[in-house]
């Protein structure tokens, strides 16, 4: 297992243009739940093209305490073996310490239910971007007949399920997570279950198409409305995952600010959505080529408006709508286009709070209130300056690094670890595209 640094600070000369091609890391949301999907069977599951980022090297090594087999394949290719898993790990202090700094550890809960009947967890851990509910994943599980209680002393979850049923499930929220974990809970419970209002994000699709191969019996794959019907065991599969579409907007968004030509390998541009459009919103241009995008320079981008005029508004929404991890990107490229946004982020409170940082940067930004921030595109007319600042979670700090490349001057951005958490080897990447980003360790 890769040795993790515990503190990162990324010195950045900014104000360089990019050019080359770059190819998007394996898919982190997708990782967390299918990595977790091979509890589910005794039987070898080989998965392909997993990002080695801290979060999913983190859950990897989780899942060998717990007692799973892993052999390392090649680079991003992992075979996995859940063959002998050691339950009594389960209520030990270091399954406790390793789950609570991991919040993908609750994706644990659904399959350990299916095959064991129980399960126990801390409280998970993750970004500090608000109030991330669990109660989508338990209400899910109690459906299905676990029983489930809160130990407020040693913080932790104790649930026991050893005669799931399946049943007609309405979820109160379209939840990527809960959909997951409460799917992988039905497809080894008796009987039908129908999950509707379940998120249907490429990578819940990824993971039904994934049980289905092996052996799950699951229909209605892509839209809000599941049928699962339950089997008595799952055998082995292989898997390649999709590459990462929050990486892919990344990239567009950096060759805008930074008015470099870069093309993006590989893209699969079919499971994107409204991602590219929502960026031409903006004013990006790109050109699809095969499965590659092509974002050419450009000195200048200018942010559209609706047809009647009125200031254009991206918001983040369930699945098919904008995804909520590329709010902050959207935002710190509007600084350098001509015109006004409105930013609407729904789903977390905390994660616009980084804008303090792009306004001592020059930035002209208006935070309305938790929710929204009014962006003033400066169109160049004022570089961003270089600062010294900390990034608070994963997709603000990439939004930072990417300001700090746009940037005149050295910035320093501490905390960059948790970059690390969702960007794997981020600085070499970019560094090969001409970027100057020095990585300091401690």
């Amino acid at each position: 297992m890769t040795k993790l640094k515990e503190s990162v600070t990324f010195e950045v000369e900014g104000g360089t243009r990019l050019k080359g091609e770059i190819t998007p890391q394996g898919a982190k949301n997708e990782a967390l739940q299918i990595l977790c999907a091979v509890l589910l069977t005794d039987k070898p599951v080989i998965i392909n093209n997993i990002p080695l980022i801290r979060d999913v090297l983190k859950l990897i090594d989780l899942l060998g305490h717990l007692g799973v087999k892993t052999e390392k394949i090649s680079a991003h290719s992992y075979k996995f073996e859940a063959k002998d898993i050691d339950l009594d790990f389960l209520y030990s202090p270091d399954f406790i310490k390793q789950g609570g700094a991991l919040r993908g550890s609750v994706m644990i809960m659904g399959p350990l239910l299916a095959r064991f009947g129980k399960c126990r967890l801390g409280q998970p851990g993750g970004d500090k971007i608000g109030r991330r509910r669990l109660d989508t994943h338990f209400k899910g599980f109690e459906e299905l007949g676990a029983r489930f209680s809160y130990d407020t002393e040693n913080k932790y979850y104790n649930v026991d399920a050893t005669d799931l049923q399946g049943k007609y499930i309405l979820l109160e929220e379209a939840s990527v997570t809960g959909t997951a974990n409460i799917l992988m809970a039905a497809v080894l419970a008796k009987g039908k279950t129908t999950l509707y209002n379940a998120a249907c994000e490429p990578y819940i699709q990824q993971l039904c198409e994934m049980l289905c191969r092996m052996g799950a019996k699951i229909e209605g794959i892509g839209s809000n409305l599941l049928t699962i019907e339950g089997v008595k065991t799952l055998g082995g599969t292989e898997h390649t995952m999709l590459p990462d579409m929050i990486e892919i907007g990344s990239f567009i968004g950096l060759a805008a600010l930074t008015g470099s030509e870069i093309r993006i390998k590989n893209a699969r541009i079919d499971k994107l959505g409204c991602i590219p459009s929502t960026f031409k919103n903006l004013g990006i241009q790109m050109v699809f080529e095969d499965d590659d995008i092509i974002i050419p320079a450009q000195e200048h981008y200018h942010i559209d408006s609706f047809i009647d005029g009125s200031i254009m508004t991206i918001s983040d929404a369930p699945w098919p709508g904008f995804t909520p991890d590329l709010i902050s990107i959207v935002l710190v490229v509007a600084t350098q286009a001509h015109g006004t946004l409105m930013v609407h982020q729904k789903m977390f409170e905390s994660r616009l709070f980084f804008v303090d940082k792009l306004i001592d940067m020059g930035a002209k930004i208006i935070l309305c209130d938790p929710h929204r921030a009014t962006v003033l595109g400066l169109g160049r007319q004022q570089d961003l300056r270089g600062i010294t600042m900390t990034s608070p979670d994963i997709r603000a700090g990439v939004s930072l690094l990417l300001a700090a490349l746009s940037a005149q001057g050295k910035s320093t951005i501490h905390n960059a670890e948790q970059i690390d958490r969702g960007y794997q080897f981020i600085d070499k990447r970019l560094n090969a595209l001409g970027a100057k980003i020095k990585r300091i360790e401690e």
